[in-house]
């Protein structure tokens, strides 16, 4: 599934209509959450059928389109399955209870309520919320794909105006031809990554680098004069900082993790637990400004379209165990050099990295260099879910 987004152009009173489709589709959600609330009986089909009931009900809901209705409540019944499964798994700590939404930013269409141009640089909607036709403006070309491939079609509010997104069913694959090389990849703070052969990549420090201008925008914030124009202006200024820097570390992951697998044929990294690593009041910030988490994602992706092999090892003991002759020892986190009996001496991240590779190697049952053919299916099956353990990986 590809997804394209486009900057979508239009009169203000548009804008508007997008933002009253968009309230709409919270409304058809939250309603959808308080039927199951109070009925906890009610599945998936039942909070479809409800939204014909919504419709007949309130005048407004009727103005939206049935299949973004419906849409609306396959995002309720997501939250409520997500916590049925957390409470199967038997997870610790919260199971994510469905909540009502607060401030929803996009409404989902499906295959009706929408047409293209016919050169497929605009875009007009079709129910009674009156939006019209919007012009778009991107990098990407829609000419290649057929309309029955867009699956969905996504209007998305930021603090930069509107945008659309199609969502189109496309299986990307790449061929290109096996390099031979293996990596292990140790994510830290003060460097992005130290892989297994002793490189190092900078961290970019976004939020470090415009936390000066997001004071200064909060300041200028709080001495405006709440519900005025001028505080919401101040607003709308500080959603754009935030949103540079989002889009910085994303631009940033996506292509440091593309041009990682494109050199390698075998990719092992740390199935790390982030949301508690992020519990340490000391390095959370440092951490969530990294984007590990994004960087993995981009990771597993490229790996199946690329079809290399990745995989996820369990982090437990890496920056303690000595890669020269397995011994165990122990450094407090301030000690950056791993120095053992046998006289091993190397950078402690390069030192974790080196065993994240030989789990990896050890997990697909090969040792020494790896390579692959070009058209190996093993791309896809060993590359790991996020969150996923390591006896849950595919085995050699």
């Amino acid at each position: 599934m590809l997804v394209f987004e486009f900057k979508a152009y239009g009169k203000p009173s548009q804008f508007v209509a997008v933002s009253e489709a968009i309230r709409t589709a919270q409304f058809v959600r939250n309603s959808c959450i308080r039927l199951w609330m109070d009925n906890q009986k009610v599945n998936k089909y039942d909070l479809n059928k409800y939204c014909a009931v919504l419709a007949k009900e309130f005048p407004f809901a009727s103005e939206l389109n049935s299949m973004a209705r419906q849409a609306s409540a396959e995002r309720a019944w997501s939250s409520i399955s997500r916590f049925y499964d957390n409470c199967k798994k038997g997870n610790f700590g919260k199971k994510g209870y469905p909540q009502f939404q607060k401030d929803c930013r996009s409404v989902d269409y499906k295959t009706t309520g929408w047409k293209l141009g016919d050169r497929r640089k605009t875009i007009t909607f079709t129910d009674k919320k009156g939006i019209g036709k919007l012009k778009l403006k991107g990098t990407r070309d829609l000419q290649f794909y057929q309309i029955n491939q867009i699956k969905r079609v996504r209007l998305v509010k930021r603090a930069d105006g509107v945008y659309v997104q199609f969502c189109i069913d496309v299986d990307k694959q790449e061929n290109i031809e096996p390099s031979g090389n293996s990596i292990g990849l140790d994510v830290g703070v003060k460097e992005y990554y130290t892989d297994s052969n002793g490189m190092t990549v900078e961290n970019p420090k976004f939020l470090r680098q415009g936390e000066k201008v997001l004071k200064s925008c909060q300041r200028r914030i709080s001495r405006k004069v709440k519900g005025s124009k001028n505080r919401g202006k101040a607003r709308q200024i500080l959603g754009k900082r935030h949103l540079k820097i989002s889009r910085q570390r994303k631009d940033h992951a996506v292509k440091l993790a593309r041009c990682v697998v494109r050199s390698n044929d075998l990719i092992a990294y740390e199935d790390l637990r982030i949301k508690n690593m992020v519990k340490n009041h000391c390095l959370a910030k440092s951490i969530n400004d990294a984007s590990w988490y994004q960087f993995r994602i981009w990771i597993e992706y490229f790996g199946k379209v690329f079809q290399k092999v990745t995989i996820a090892v369990n982090p437990q003991y890496t920056s303690q165990e000595c890669s020269s002759c397995g011994e165990i020892v122990k450094k407090t986190l301030s000690t950056r050099t791993h120095v053992c009996e046998c006289g091993c001496v190397i950078d402690r991240d390069e030192n974790a990295a080196r065993n994240i590779l030989s789990r990896g190697l050890g997990t697909v049952g090969h040792t020494g260099t790896f390579g692959l053919e070009p058209r190996n299916s093993l791309g896809d099956e060993t590359s790991t879910l996020v969150g996923e353990i390591l006896p849950e990986q595919v085995m050699s």
